[in-house]
This record gives structure tokens, C-alpha cells and sequence, in this order.
């Protein structure tokens, strides 16, 4: 019995295929997988996470009143509901997540240092003008005779040894109970609070009313608390009393300058430098930010005790960074050779022991490091029975910051190096001794070149890393040591460490300066960066 034929001249009922030989169903340019429920309830949960993070942002955008801010957030928000709720864009669905992750954690974060760098921004300019003279004005409140006096109550919002305080204040003419911060005074009604005899408030809804221990343990903050009123500002008199004082220094918008009703000082604003200042050059200390233009970046070149230090820590950065990432890989890669060999037995164990500085904190391990150069107990000059000042002198100091990071940074460059030493054919080595070379040539040959086309870019970023690697000098030497006529730059600086110490080290935090000389740093990573890619590019055509 035969099997009817599919070719020319058999016959078949109309519209009848034979069972199995139907073709699959092909699916057109304009279907999609259904959706599933998971699928859909994922979805829906993370759309509404997002609804609800643009509610929360935009409370404080109005409040604001950043209208191009609230535009910018109701657009990408409405964009983000478009985009996953079509069926189309489907790349974008996918593009969209990390780039907004990217804007959020990388671009949003150089622009705002970048445009940091421009203005005075630091501890004493970080408001507007108006908040520096609120500042200067309570700052300045002191205690006349017959100022009226007020039973106090300290309490927090919250935790009592970390919470914002507030002052509870019993006007003693009518018992009435108000409450204040940093922000002003305002009115409690009788039914929130518990007024005891005496008049102090022992209870208020909402807050939590410290008793003496809890004060006294915050007695500094209790009494640089400064509550504005009408007619000047509270203060307190201890932990139990307060008092409305009268502000000594005023604001003059007449000859915009603050006045000082005791002294009769004047202190004109300087709008090109956020300052009120006297004609002998004195400034307060609470001004304004405003934008200062090339004028951080000035200071680096120009100001000689900065320029003059800033070239030689500039030779020592590039020699600690050069000389740690380079030391580490040499050593690494050296190791990695050594247990890649086929006669090398109890390889494992090895890698096990030699990546243990890898996975042990490098924060400690710093620490312990600075104990073991100690000149008087430390474990190097007591096991090699040797006196030398390590930290005491420019070249020690700078050796043993050096061997710090050889033994921190060696196991991460054996690994990786041997993960290269594995993607390299066996068949190339055999091949060059075969034609006679002797295993050094072997290694300059093909080894060495195929594993620096491989650990280029990672070479590249230990680079980086060095370059700006503050935990490296901070915990072991601080920097030092320092020459006897300038303790801010020490021998074994780094550019980021000597930033650290000219920016927040003397006179309070100075963002715009640190944001300035962070982008010099910035600009020499990245052309080093550039043109090391550059030359890795034409290292893997050759070897391609």
C-alpha cells in the first residue's frame, strides 16, 4: 500500500494537509508574546515604585518653587509610563534603565563638582544672603537688663541623643507654652502640651522632653541654639531658663552692610566674594555662596604656598601610582608563572595562600601595616633588628608606603594574570621552543605581549585607582612627613590627600576650592587614560 505523494499529479481533498506536515505557524512583524500575570504584576509594581518616587520629589520642588525641575521630573516620569506601557521601543526598554542610571550616578555628579568649582561654596557660604544675615543677626544676640525670662524644656523630635532640638518656653506673664528652633517661635495650644508646677513643660505631643543627663550630654548644642523673634531671639541661660535677648549687629540695607551697635564697626557686603567685610579687612565669618569664576583654579597656580608644593606631590603622585601598579603587576604576573608551570605541584593550596592580602580589609590591613613600621615595637625593625625611622624620613616613608601596596595589590594582579596565562594557547610556547628560544625569549615574545593586550585596561584602571588612592597614605603615614616650614604638604602626598588637607584641614571645609582642584586631577587621569587606550588599540591590531 502506498502512501499518497505530495508531488505532481496526486491528489488531495481541498484544504486537507496531511497529519505532521502542517509548517509552524510563523509569527508577523506586529504580534508579541503574550504578557503573563507575572510578567504584568512586575510591571505594575514597578511602575507604581516610580509614580511614587516622583510624588516624593516633587513636594520638595514646589516648595521650592523649581518649576523647571518639577517640568524636567513630570516629563521623564509621563516618558517612563509611555515607554512601558506600548508595545513598541522595545530597544529602548531596555537602554532607557541604564541610561538613567548613568545620568544619575555619573554625569549629575561631575557636573554638580564641575559647576562647585565656579563659587566660594564651603562652611560659612552655603545659603543666600538673607540666611547669612538671619545668621550674623542671632549670632550676635546678647542679654539686656529687664529682658524677660522663660521657664525652658529641652526636647528633640525623636531620638534624644541624635534628634533635632527644640526649645518649650512658658511665658511666665500668661502661661502660655510656645515652641521654637532654628526657625522661629510658634504657638503650642494648651491641650499638646503638660505644663508642671513652676511652668516648665514636662510633656508635649509629638516630642520628647529630655531629662538633665540627656541635656547636659548636648549642652554645647543646647546652648548655640538661637530661636529668631520679633523683637531679637531666644537663648538659653543654662539648662532650665531662657531668655529674649536683642541682637548687637544689624542689617543696614541702606549701605548694605551689618552694624555693630556696641563697637560702631561696619562691615560692607562683598558680592564678589560673599563676605561682609571692614575697611581693615576683617570678614565675618557667616557669608554667601556666589559664583567666583576662574578664581579656585587661579589659586592652585598662583598662590605660592600651594603652586610651590604642588608640582613636586604631582612627580610623587605619578611615581606612587606608576610604581604600585606596576610593582603589583610585575610580582602577580611572576607568581602566575610560576603555578601555571605543568610541573608545579599543589597549585591549589598556593593560590589559596597567596590571595589571602586580597580578601582581607584593606582598611585594617593598612592600619596593621602602620603598627608594623613603627620605629620603637613595630615588627619590621624588630625581626630584621633594625633601627630605621620609617615614617621619619622622605625615602623610607615613601618605600614603605610603596611595599604596603605591593603586598595589598599583588594577589588581585596573580589573578587576573592567570586567568590571561589560561586563554593562552599552550601551542604558541611549544612552537617557539621548537624553533629554539629559550623560555625568556618565549615569555618576551609571545607571552609577555598576548598578556598586555589582555590586562591593558585593567592596568589602565588600577592606574586610576592609584592615582587618587587616599586610604593608602591617610592610614599609614597622613601624609608625612613634613617639613618644618610647611605642615600642610608632606613627603608621601598624594595630590587627593593634599586636596583633602588645603580644602577641610584648617579653617573649615572650602568645597569650591576642593571641587576645583579635583577636576585638575580629574584632567590628568583622563589624558593618561586616553592615551594609554590609545596605544592598547594599536597593541591589539598587531596581535589580533
Amino acid at each position: 500500500m502506498s502512501t499518497p505523494s505530495s508531488g505532481p499529479g496526486s491528489t488531495r481533498a481541498p484544504g486537507r494537509e496531511p497529519v505532521g506536515s502542517r509548517p509552524a505557524k510563523s509569527r508577523t512583524a506586529g504580534e508579541h508574546t503574550p504578557i503573563t500575570l507575572t510578567g504584568l504584576g512586575a510591571k505594575v509594581i514597578l511602575l507604581g515604585l516610580v509614580a511614587g518616587i516622583a510624588i516624593w520629589a516633587a513636594f520638595p520642588l514646589v516648595e521650592a518653587e523649581q518649576w523647571v525641575g518639577l517640568a524636567l521630573l513630570v516629563a521623564t516620569t509621563a516618558g517612563l509610563f509611555y515607554l512601558y506601557l506600548t508595545r513598541r521601543h522595545v530597544p529602548a526598554k531596555y537602554l532607557v534603565p541604564g541610561t538613567l542610571f548613568l545620568i544619575a550616578f555619573q554625569i549629575v555628579p561631575v557636573l554638580y563638582t564641575a559647576s562647585t568649582a565656579f563659587t566660594n561654596f564651603g562652611d560659612g557660604h552655603r545659603g543666600d544672603k538673607q540666611g547669612a544675615i538671619v545668621a550674623i543677626q542671632t549670632a550676635s544676640v546678647e542679654q539686656v537688663p529687664g529682658s524677660t525670662e522663660y521657664a525652658l524644656s529641652v526636647a528633640t523630635e525623636g531620638d534624644p541623643a541624635t534628634g533635632p532640638l527644640v526649645f518649650l518656653v512658658t511665658d511666665p506673664a500668661d502661661g502660655a507654652v510656645s515652641i521654637g528652633d532654628a526657625t522661629g517661635l510658634r504657638r503650642l495650644d494648651a491641650d499638646e502640651v503638660t505644663v508642671a508646677p513652676g511652668g516648665k513643660v514636662s510633656a508635649a505631643g509629638g516630642y520628647t522632653v529630655l531629662n538633665f543627663g540627656q541635656a547636659s550630654a548636648r549642652s554645647q548644642e543646647i546652648i548655640d541654639l538661637v530661636v529668631p523673634t520679633a523683637g531679637g531671639a531666644l537663648r538659653s541661660s543654662g539648662l532650665s531658663r531662657a531668655y529674649e535677648g536683642k541682637a548687637v549687629r544689624a542689617y543696614d540695607a541702606a549701605c548694605d552692610c551689618v552694624r555693630d551697635s556696641e563697637t560702631g564697626r561696619t562691615w560692607t557686603a562683598d558680592e564678589s566674594t560673599g563676605s561682609f567685610v571692614a575697611d581693615d579687612g576683617e570678614r565675618l565669618a557667616q557669608g554667601w555662596k556666589v559664583g567666583v569664576g576662574l578664581r579656585n583654579f587661579t589659586r592652585v597656580l598662583t598662590d605660592p604656598n600651594i603652586s610651590g608644593p604642588f608640582l613636586g606631590t604631582l612627580v610623587w603622585n605619578f611615581a606612587f601610582a606608576v610604581g604600585s601598579t606596576g610593582g603589583t603587576f610585575m610580582l602577580g604576573t611572576f607568581v602566575a608563572l610560576a603555578l601555571h608551570s605543568p610541573r608545579m605541584r599543589g597549585t591549589n593550596l598556593y593560590r589559596v595562600l597567596l590571595i589571602l592580602p586580597y580578601a582581607m580589609p584593606s582598611f585594617a590591613m593598612l592600619l596593621v601595616w602602620r603598627d608594623m613600621f613603627n620605629t620603637d615595637f613595630g615588627l619590621i625593625n624588630n625581626l630584621f633588628g633594625l633601627g630605621v625611622n620609617w615614617f621619619g624620613e622622605q625615602w623610607s616613608a615613601r618605600a614603605a608606603v610603596l611595599l604596603v601596596q605591593l603586598w595589598l595589590g599583588y594577589p588581585y594582579m596573580f589573578l587576573v594574570a592567570t586567568g590571561a596565562l589560561q586563554a593562552i594557547p599552550r601551542e604558541l610556547t611549544e612552537a617557539t621552543s621548537v624553533d629554539g628560544a629559550s623560555p625568556w625569549q618565549s615569555f618576551r615574545a609571545v607571552t609577555l605581549p598576548l598578556l598586555l593586550v589582555a590586562l591593558s585596561p585593567l592596568l589602565i584602571s588600577s592606574f586610576a585607582y592609584n592615582f587618587n588612592n587616599f586610604n593608602a597614605i591617610y592610614l599609614t603615614t597622613e601624609g608625612g612627613p613634613f617639613p618644618a616650614d610647611n605642615p600642610s604638604n608632606g613627603a608621601t602626598d598624594l595630590l587627593i590627600t593634599y586636596t583633602y588637607r588645603l580644602a577641610f584641614g584648617g579653617q573649615g571645609a572650602e568645597f569650591g576650592f576642593a571641587a576645583a582642584i579635583s577636576l585638575f586631577i580629574f584632567a590628568i587621569v583622563a589624558v593618561v587614560s586616553a592615551v594609554s587606550f590609545r596605544r592598547t588599540r594599536k597593541q591589539e591590531e598587531v596581535y589580533a
